[in-house]
């Protein structure tokens, strides 16, 4: 079984996804639901290719996720920012 992460977009023409794992995999469509199965199919066949080709697919691993929310003051306080 493959596991993957995906991420769907909205933009000028619909939606767009990827799947960051998979350097190059990207697809688009008219509505959400499109594009879950546009990647899908993507996928597959990215899959199947590396397979065929006996490359190693690779997988998610200690994965955390997390969408981060600043406000306009979180971003222009006035402490300095630290880069290190």
């Amino acid at each position: 079984m493959y596991t993957f992460r995906t991420i769907i977009e909205p933009d000028e023409k619909g939606y767009h996804g990827f799947v960051p794992l998979l350097p190059g995999l990207h697809t688009c469509g008219e509505t959400v639901e499109e594009t879950k199965k546009n990647l899908k199919d993507a996928i597959r066949c990215h899959v199947a290719g590396l397979l065929k080709d006996k490359e190693k697919v690779p997988q998610e691993e200690n994965v955390l996720e997390i969408i981060q929310t600043l406000t306009k003051k979180d971003i222009f306080r006035t402490k300095t920012l630290s880069y290190a």
